[in-house]
């Protein structure tokens, strides 16, 4: 609803320019306005040119500084890859090896990532997964020997889902594949969710969902054909975050304001009921026959 709003704003404002920028712009090409440079093409073949053009302001290896500052510098991540181009960060969970599955290393650098997104130049964030998932939700390796702690990995939990609260900027979720436990339940604190149709196995109380089931309960915002997905999505983001970046934070927090308390309270008391459930037989022995049925696969 924020975005659809800006983006008829942008359609009517610069409809031609922001249509042959977007259709212009890849990720080998871009352009930064810089101080005196202006705008300078940033693909390697042009390197050479560009210096020759303004000899007396830069030469060809302050142009490749000016590149570097372009896609922006951040924390180093273990599970993650965080990146900024075009006035987005991105942050792509990136344990592909175990369908991108959300372990306690990742939830603290989900929460570190959000936290520097908050404050950067960029005027969106996204969150989108490595290779063919989104992902298949919480790792529960070595899940019976942390039960003990379970209080301690409780806080973490609540930090985590609170940050989605109360992120000041536009926050997408790119759904590039199966979703599976919290990797669903987190989609209704995004502001907008593009998913592709081969995310069909949406898994949200034991009950699979097509991407287009997803977006009829209104879990999704729009579905996207997969050999489309990529490049329909980026073009339309990269439209987005051409919008004024202050404007559409404000009006992300009138709308946020109204149920940021309800939304809160129920975090406190999903996180109280976790850690009872955490701790139950029940608990146990559903971990455990899901380790027994996996190694019979």
């Amino acid at each position: 609803m924020l975005l659809r709003y800006w983006g008829k704003i942008l359609q009517r404002g610069g409809r031609n320019a922001v249509g042959q920028e977007a259709a212009g712009s890849t990720s080998q090409g871009r352009h930064v306005n810089d101080g005196p440079v202006g705008p300078v093409s940033l693909r390697k073949s042009n390197m050479k040119k560009a210096a020759i053009y303004v000899p007396n302001l830069v030469t060809s290896e302050t142009l490749k500084q000016v590149c570097a500052q372009h896609r922006s510098s951040h924390l180093k991540y273990e599970t993650l890859v965080v990146t900024t181009e075009d006035n987005i960060t991105t942050i792509r969970m990136n344990r592909p090896q175990k369908k991108n599955a959300v372990s306690s290393t990742m939830t603290d650098e989900l929460i570190a990532a959000l936290e520097e997104a908050a404050t950067d130049d960029s005027v969106l964030t996204v969150l989108t997964g490595t290779s063919d998932y989104f992902t298949s939700g919480s790792d529960l390796t070595n899940a019976l020997e942390r039960k003990e702690q379970s209080r301690a990995n409780i806080n973490p939990f609540r930090i985590f889902v609170k940050k989605f609260i109360d992120f000041p900027k536009p926050l997408i979720a790119v759904v590039n594949g199966p979703a599976i436990g919290i990797g669903v339940t987190i989609l209704g604190l995004f502001d907008v969710v593009y998913a592709t149709e081969r995310a069909a196995e949406m898994l949200l109380f034991n009950k699979k969902l097509t991407a287009h089931e997803a977006c009829n309960a209104r879990l999704v915002t729009e579905v996207f054909p997969d050999d489309r997905f990529q490049s329909e999505v980026w073009t339309r983001l990269k439209a987005y975050a051409k919008l004024p970046k202050n404007c559409i934070a404000a009006s992300k927090q009138l709308i946020r304001d109204v149920e940021r308390e309800k939304l809160h309270d129920v975090c406190d008391k999903e996180c109280e009921l976790i850690d009872k459930r955490t701790n139950s037989k029940e608990s146990s022995d559903a971990i455990k026959n899901f380790f027994k049925n996996k190694a019979k696969l």
